[in-house]
């Protein structure tokens, strides 16, 4: 039977101080007796997607690189979390971030890998206010299709740092705070607290009605979505029986968000005020719930097309942050210094894994979210990597980058492809920016698009 009631792709349920985007619905397909009968979308329904996530301090190589080319590749001990995911990736071995190294200026590689990971470009090795870098594919993409969704882009981190002064001699702070820009002098902070992103993906944007419906919540133990009821009710009358059951499982992970961020907030009460973080959890395993809940957030914009662009800063490069939930007491950056040494290597190698399994964790999300006969994973494209390659060579070739997805069909995962030697990074994201729709004549120090991804 040919469906009849249809509803605009940007449709939202609508409440005091709130808005909240919809998945991906049946009846958001133009109803077309084609359509109806094999269950089909067109690619207009399932927009394409890409996302940027950062891991400081390079990798342990030896425990990332597979050792085969291809498919089939077997996956080496930083890579094992992927096992179920092994056909959603691929491996990218030999790119390389010129812009990354001194070229004269001496010391300041945690700063320039930071910088020039989405930009291709040398930063200016400046302290003061006159900073510089380029312009990062996310916002060269956020420019063309941003105006598509509501948020042009989203940036999320999990550590804070500071925006001026010096920080590794002699760069700006900012450079290793900031991985997205929007200009050359204009960097788009991370936000890192989880409340504030909930707020801005939910929020309507009016300030006022916003604070209202914040203050009511608190003051009545409400949830966000109770001020969207009256419309959730009204769409679910006229909707067919999987969407009924989409919309509800959409709808109940919103809220178990909600609840994680509550629970969050309650436990960093005892901090004095003006120190705690709203919505950042706490405790020996608050630094994977705040990653995972990050991701989270990042996968609900992405499913309700609230924005197509993101970028997730997991740590600054330099981070000096301990591991102890993964038995790790000393600090990132200075292990991985190892001077060779065996023993802090395999440190190195389990933070690496403690990375890669909430990277594993986001991946399995994104795959549980249906969108016709593919999943929002096929239809978006997410690099994972870092600037640096091996942080005690502090190298800026050979690169541990990952590609996950299948861009709405124009990549084919499940490789290993090894590239030609100083092949830039940015030639990676001129690819992802041509299957997205937005065309640039270069990236930073592109010199043409990838070859072998299709």
């Amino acid at each position: 039977m040919t469906r009849k009631w249809h509803i605009p792709r940007r449709t939202f349920l609508k409440g005091l101080g709130t808005i909240v985007g919809l998945p991906v619905l049946e009846a958001m397909v133009p109803p077309v007796k084609a359509l109806a009968e094999t269950g089909a979308l067109p690619a207009a329904a399932a927009p394409k997607r890409m996302a940027f996530v950062y891991v400081p301090n390079g990798i342990n190589m030896v425990d990332w690189t597979p050792k085969q080319l291809s498919s089939g590749f077997d996956l080496p001990y930083i890579l094992q979390p992927l096992a179920p995911h092994q056909n959603d990736f691929m491996v990218l071995s030999g790119l390389a971030l010129d812009a990354a190294r001194a070229h004269g200026d001496g010391p300041g590689d945690h700063a320039r890998a930071n910088a020039a990971f989405l930009t291709g470009s040398k930063p200016r090795k400046t302290a003061g206010a006159d900073i510089r870098a380029g312009i990062s594919v996310d916002q060269l993409a956020a420019t063309q299709i941003g105006r598509q969704t509501r948020l042009p882009s989203l940036e999320l981190g999990c550590e804070g740092n500071k925006q001026a002064g010096s920080c590794d001699s002699g760069y700006s702070c900012a450079y290793q705070a900031n991985l997205s820009w929007k200009g050359e002098s204009t960097p788009m902070p991370p936000e890192i607290d989880p409340r504030l992103v909930f707020e801005r993906l939910f929020g309507n944007g009016r300030r006022e009605e916003t604070k209202e419906s914040r203050e009511r919540r608190q003051r009545y133990q409400k949830s966000i979505l109770d001020f969207v009821l009256e419309d959730a009710r009204q769409l679910q009358k006229n909707l067919g029986h999987n969407d009924r059951r989409k919309l509800d499982e959409y709808l109940t992970a919103v809220r178990e968000m909600e609840v994680r961020i509550e629970q969050a907030e309650k436990f960093a009460g005892a901090l004095p005020a003006g120190e705690r973080p709203t919505g950042i959890p706490t405790g020996p395993d608050g630094f994977e719930k705040h990653i995972r809940l990050m991701f989270d957030l990042m996968t609900v914009a992405l499913q309700t097309d609230t924005t197509r662009i993101s970028t997730f800063m997991i740590a600054f490069d330099g981070s000096n942050r301990p591991y102890r939930n993964v038995g790790v007491s000393e600090g990132h950056h200075d292990l991985s210094h190892h001077g060779h040494d065996e023993a802090k290597k395999k440190k190195i190698a389990e933070i690496n894994l403690f990375h890669m399994r909430q990277f594993a964790y986001f991946m399995e999300k994104l795959k549980g979210v249906r969108e016709g006969e593919g999943t929002l994973l096929d239809n978006s494209m997410i690099v994972y990597g870092s600037g640096i390659g091996d942080g005690n060579a502090q190298n800026h070739d050979n690169l541990p980058i990952l590609l996950a997805g299948r861009g709405g069909g124009a990549i084919s995962p499940g490789r290993h492809i090894r590239m030609e030697k100083e092949t830039p990074l940015t030639n990676l994201y001129m690819s992802m920016l041509d299957i997205m729709g937005a065309r640039v004549d270069r990236v930073g120090d592109s010199t043409g698009k990838l070859p072998g991804l299709a």
